[in-house]
């Protein structure tokens, strides 16, 4: 079968697609043969060897991935469509994939769809639920709104019944936070005086912030009092932010990290019931991946070096057939 595969850790230039041997499933995985692959940001820091998790050289990319199971366990049958997730590995024609992390899709959801929910929709999930304690009626504000964690947190927000705000670099990009469905767009440059006068100065409840670097300061500054910033990563490439805490005490608001696959990856079933959690909003429409750019399997190198650049507009899928 064939595999985009990192040789070398030298970036997305270098990323080939070529044959591997197929995989064999064990007792708890399900056999999927692949449609399409969601392209992630983890994809690009793999690429780069960047990420936290170092797997042998070589490897397979693709944390996300969507198609129909040829082999599983129970509640798993031939034919089915499934969305996948994984720390790397899913960019091949098939992918043998633990079931506790292997979803039946919903028949009106496409494989290209079901490619772009899993990291990121899971992720936000995680990040609103779980350490946000979002309550319906709140305000979100989304950092990086345009991408593929902040159209889905934009998404997942609304279906937690909450008010979103989308902070975006350009009007292109604003375009896509507002089909996402966000309530309200604002430009980065500025955002914090924006912020409040949407808010009539009281501040915003929670702030997904996936961009890291010079705005974390004022981010801080637009939670309402027992705010909560919720750090999902870094994109803006700046460093990483640091904390005067006595501002923490002063106006009682929190940082809190989102680390979704160190906590999920390793509590069984935990994955599957965020899962059951989403399903009722994919039902109701009001979580509906935007897709943006699609490649074709050799370019996957392609499609994680547009993301390099940030002309990434909503999620991107490569098709592997």
């Amino acid at each position: 079968m064939r595999a985009a595969q990192v040789v070398t850790t030298t970036g997305p230039a270098d990323v080939v697609v070529q044959d591997v041997p197929d995989p064999t499933p064990g007792p708890d995985d399900v056999l999927v043969e692949v449609h399409s692959v969601g392209v992630s940001f983890p994809d690009l820091l793999l690429s780069k060897g960047e990420y936290q998790l170092k797997p042998d050289l070589p490897f397979t990319l693709g944390v996300d991935f969507a198609g129909t199971v040829v082999s599983g366990p129970d509640g798993y049958e031939p034919g089915q469509r499934v969305a996948g997730v994984g720390g790397w590995g899913g960019a091949a024609e098939l992918v043998a994939n633990p079931a506790q992390s292997t979803f039946l899709l919903p028949d009106d959801v496409s494989y290209d769809e079901g490619a772009a929910l899993p990291m990121n929709y899971l992720t936000a999930q995680f990040a609103l639920a779980e350490r946000g304690q979002l309550r319906a009626g709140e305000t979100v504000l989304v950092h990086g709104a345009a991408g593929g964690v902040g159209t889905a947190t934009i998404q997942v927000a609304k279906g937690y019944g909450a008010r979103t705000i989308a902070v975006v670099s350009t009007e292109e990009k604003g375009a896509v936070a507002r089909a996402a469905g966000a309530d309200e767009v604002v430009l980065l440059d500025g955002f914090r005086a924006a912020v409040q006068e949407l808010t009539d100065n009281r501040g915003v409840d929670v702030v997904l912030d996936v961009v890291g670097g010079d705005v974390f300061t004022d981010s801080l500054r637009v939670l309402a009092t027992q705010g909560r910033l919720l750090v999902v990563g870094f994109a803006a490439g700046q460093g990483i932010p640091e904390v005067k805490v006595n501002r923490l005490l002063l106006n009682n608001v929190d940082v809190r990290g989102v680390g979704w696959g160190a906590f999920a990856m390793f509590r069984p079933g935990f994955m599957q019931e965020q899962w059951a959690e989403l399903l009722p909003m994919l039902e109701s429409g009001v979580v509906k991946p935007p897709i943006g750019a699609t490649y074709d399997f050799d370019g996957f190198g392609r499609a994680l070096a547009d993301m390099d650049a940030r002309r990434t507009l909503g999620k991107s899928v490569v098709h592997v057939r």
